[in-house]
């Protein structure tokens, strides 16, 4: 039973509850405003208000309530229709007033004129209403104030303690801005803020690092972001660190030889500040006669056995001390190069001198064996040549007969040989026939056809390189004493078979007539 009554009595709560919210948000509907308004210390803002719909409600009396971020909550204008405006004692007291003037209930908005940062927090505009009550709306009024932002970077020393490198300030800001570090370096950063001027916000930045002189001159940027800057402001530096100088000697290059001249050395120093102070020295104390001291440069005018020591370079600066030595090797003198340019520029020109010469007689020997595969007569400056056939076509035709028949040696009796011989006294030209030809005028006899002599053979192109040099040593009457004769030239037209023989001849001076025929160019006709 008491469960029952329980169960009863949390229903109505609820219901009760639901009621309330209802109620609320349909009155919290009604009444408009802007949720947020901005604003700069100096300026003018409107605080708009207005009443959408008060069908079935009467709206009694406006008033405008301020509430301060940490404080109580103030009246600071009051309208009623019956009545002029009031304007309680607040803050904003003589800087406030209803807009349009005179007010209505309807669109009771207010304005305040010159306003601080400290006005910053609600301004609330509440109605009196007639069955249903107060119905409110509440407006944040938020005050802006630029910062100013500065940054610097902090000289270090070289140092491996962490140390402040850089700072980044953003003063006097409403809301407070946000700072970020852009660098290369690896270090870290820490932030604070402080409160400013007129309740602004002034936000500092360190840069902390453990400095060395590679972080000397890298770059790193303070990046400020604020409400009343459209894009973040960057703030481009350059670490400072400074160090001690650190010093190398260059210009030696293992070559000083004697009697070179205008051998240079040169001290170069990297520090932080820069260096003040460069000395050169000998690891003997004595320096040669033929060095000349520029500076942080030890010009040598020209190299001797004084040369042959050790030079040290010291550089200061307001951090401290270093140095570099360098020990020179003085050398025996080197080749001249220009005569060595010489040698070989002539034996480059030598050698091609003799690869030309090497080219100019292979070439002479070349077109020598030519000549001599197309004139194979070599008895005498009288005697011209050219065959027809005798290949190893003819033989295969079976038209040529055998050395032991009487015919040429694998070669063809049917195609004439010509010779032309200048020294005869009946400047003639006869004509070897086979066998199945009939004796010309003039001709030799019958057993002179049949058997084939030296010429014959070796016009043929059917014998070895030994038969060939057997040939050259016989006496001249004996490799011709059967071609003289008076019989007139015979142009006979060669066989079919030995088309392929006349091509190998064409190369060399022989002409083909319109007859079928084919002559040399160099023979005499009659």
């Amino acid at each position: 039973m008491a469960k029952d009554v329980g169960t009863k009595m949390l229903g109505l709560l609820l219901c009760f509850a639901a009621s309330i919210l209802r109620q609320h948000g349909t009155s919290g509907q009604r009444v408009k405003v802007e949720p947020e308004v901005l604003s700069y210390p100096g300026q003018t803002v409107n605080l708009r208000c207005s009443f959408a719909d008060a069908t079935g409600v009467q709206l009694t009396m406006v008033t405008w309530i301020y509430e301060p971020k940490d404080g109580e909550r103030q009246n600071i204008a009051v309208f009623h229709p019956n009545f002029d405006p009031s304007y309680p004692d607040s803050p904003v007291n003589g800087r406030v007033s209803f807009t349009p003037s005179p007010p209505n209930m309807n669109t009771p908005s207010i304005q305040i004129t010159n306003v601080k940062l400290s006005d910053e927090g609600k301004y609330i505009c509440e109605y009196a209403t007639y069955p249903s009550g107060n119905e409110q709306g509440i407006t944040q009024l938020v005050m802006l104030a630029k910062p100013k932002n500065s940054a610097s970077v902090i000289a270090v020393n070289e140092s491996t303690q962490q140390v402040v490198v850089a700072r980044c300030e953003s003063a006097n800001g409403r809301p407070p801005a946000t700072i970020r570090w852009i660098t290369t370096a690896n270090g870290e950063e820490k932030t604070a803020s402080r409160a400013g001027t007129d309740n602004t916000v002034t936000v500092t930045s360190e840069y902390y690092l453990v400095p060395t002189s590679s972080d000397n001159g890298k770059d790193i940027s303070c990046s400020v972001e604020h409400r009343t800057q459209t894009t973040p402001e960057s703030i481009p530096l350059k670490l400072a660190v400074q160090f001690p100088p650190k010093v190398e000697i260059r210009g030696y290059d293992n070559n000083w030889y004697l009697g070179r001249t205008n051998a240079v050395l040169t001290c170069e120093a990297e520090a932080n500040p820069v260096a003040t102070f460069v000395e050169w020295k000998t690891m003997s104390g004595v320096m040669p006669d033929t060095v000349l001291r520029s500076g942080n440069e030890l010009k040598i005018l020209k190299v001797d056995e004084s040369v042959n020591t050790t030079f040290v370079c010291e550089v200061k600066n307001r951090i401290g001390t270093a140095k570099d030595q360098v020990a020179v090797f003085v050398r025996e003198p080197s080749p001249d190069p220009s005569n060595a340019g010489v040698v070989a520029a002539v034996v480059v020109c030598s050698l091609l001198l003799i690869l030309l010469v090497a080219a100019l007689i292979a070439a002479f020997i070349t077109l020598r064996r030519r000549q001599q595969q197309g004139y194979r007569a070599k008895g005498g400056s009288d005697m011209k040549t050219r065959i027809f056939g005798g290949g190893k076509k003819a033989s295969k035709n079976g038209t040529g007969g055998g050395a032991g028949s009487g015919g040429v040696s694998g070669g063809n009796n049917n195609g004439p040989i010509y010779i032309y011989n200048e020294s005869s006294t009946h400047q003639g030209i006869g004509e070897k026939n086979n066998h199945h030809q009939p004796l010309t005028m003039g001709s030799q006899p019958e057993h002179v056809a049949k058997t084939p002599t030296a010429q014959d053979i070796l016009l043929s192109n059917e014998l070895d390189e030994a038969e060939r040099r057997k040939f050259d040593e016989m006496e001249e009457e004996e490799r011709y004493d059967h071609f003289s004769g008076g019989s007139s030239i015979l142009q006979l037209r060669p066989p079919h078979d030995q088309d392929d023989m006349i091509g190998d001849y064409l190369d060399d001076d022989m002409e083909s007539q319109r007859d079928g025929s084919v002559i040399s160019r160099t023979a005499v006709y009659v």
